[in-house]
């Protein structure tokens, strides 16, 4: 299994790399936040990244799309995750047009990965229903009403759910609340009667919200997938998720490493700069080891699914778990290294922190995925 890019990839997430610092450096991010902007992210910028084509990265040539799989898109969410990015790329270019591109009937694929892959439609995709991760517990529900679904229920954290053009909905149509069967994906419009969607302001500023449904009736035209076995593609899509928000962590890791490297270079105590204490180097090269570590379980994980590898699940909740510690890890040290300025808004640094704490939560817990991992290695 190929741990490193190819050619193209590499040129790809280089371009990504100089374009993020360029046009959305991290005071990019400090400025959405303090202007309270209602959107959450900048509406030219998301067209500009569409431009790049990078809304289309796993969207088939027949709809627009690049069709460049999961390492040209883990390699630019870590260059979009060290300069902390806000857009709705993980949201939209991958998590709904996955999600569009595994269900979708043909004409459903024409008209809505066409509209991605321009950059002209944006998605949010509504799964979670508690404050844990439990993706096949879904009470939410859709009643059949002649050629019509009545839906009912709340959806929480959904990642850019408050300015979505549309919404991938999971909602029961039939079994138990924990059952797996039963669950069927419908397309939503936002603006539908009944339905109500209140912004989550989250520590990390990332872009979420709660959207309730109350008598909402959709047609059954807009069925993504088959009745009741939506689960089978919300399963591959959270996988795609969880190793895509993996890659994302990755480059919040490498960047608070970063930083932390050249502040040790340059802060002075008693008349030398603290890199040359042995006891922070020992720490750094802690660090240093497990960043290595985590690469190597981002990088197979995305090579795992682009390859349709029998283990992709595995390497999903490796990665998910790998870089879930390692971020919670070197978050916390490097605010420590910092010292009282680590958390003090004029640092950059505590953005990171709080990033870690809201990003090791979607999609599963390090505690999660450790388990999981465990239970399918057969442990």
């Amino acid at each position: 299994m190929a741990l490193l890019f190819n050619e193209e990839q590499q040129y790809l997430k280089d371009t990504a790399k100089d374009f993020v610092q360029k046009n959305a450096p991290i005071n990019h991010f400090r400025e959405l936040r303090d202007s309270k902007d209602e959107t959450g992210y900048s509406k030219e910028l998301w067209k500009q990244m569409a431009e790049l084509g990078w809304a289309g990265i796993l969207i088939s040539e027949e709809y627009g799309g690049s069709d460049f799989g999961m390492m040209g898109m883990g390699g630019i969410l870590e260059e979009t995750g060290r300069c902390l990015v806000p857009s709705p790329l993980f949201s939209t270019a991958l998590l709904g047009a996955s999600l569009i591109e595994l269900g979708g009937k043909a004409d459903q694929k024409k008209d809505l990965l066409t509209k991605i892959a321009k950059g002209e439609l944006t998605t949010a995709f509504a799964l979670e229903e508690g404050s844990r991760h439990t993706p096949y517990r879904i009470s939410t529900t859709a009643e059949k009403k002649g050629k019509n679904f009545v839906l009912n229920g709340k959806k929480t954290f959904v990642l850019d759910g408050h300015s979505a053009d549309l919404i991938v909905l999971a909602a029961r149509t039939s079994g138990g609340i924990e059952d797996q069967s039963g669950i069927s994906l419908f397309l939503i419009d936002p603006n539908s009667t009944g339905l109500q969607r209140k912004r989550t302001h989250m520590v990390d500023s990332r872009n979420a919200s709660e959207i309730h449904l109350k008598d909402v009736e959709v047609s059954e035209t807009k069925l993504l997938g088959e009745l009741d076995a939506g689960f089978s593609i919300i399963e591959e899509v959270l996988e795609r998720g969880q190793i895509g928000i993996s890659a994302e962590m990755l480059g919040n890791t490498l960047e608070a490493f970063d930083i932390t490297l050249e502040y040790l270079k340059e802060r002075k105590q008693f008349g030398a700069v603290i890199g040359s204490f042995q006891a922070l180097q020992h720490r750094a090269a802690v660090m240093f080891a497990e960043i290595e570590l985590t690469k190597s379980s981002v990088m197979g994980a995305l090579n795992a699914v682009d390859e349709n590898s029998n283990d992709r699940s595995r390497f999903a909740s490796l990665a998910k778990f790998k870089a879930g510690e390692i971020l919670h890890l070197v978050s916390s040290e490097a605010v420590q290294m910092h010292g009282g300025v680590g958390v003090t808004d004029e640092f950059d640094i505590g953005f990171f922190l709080k990033r870690s704490r809201v990003a090791e939560q979607i999609f599963g817990s390090s505690d999660y995925h450790l388990d999981r991992y465990a239970t399918l290695s057969e442990y």
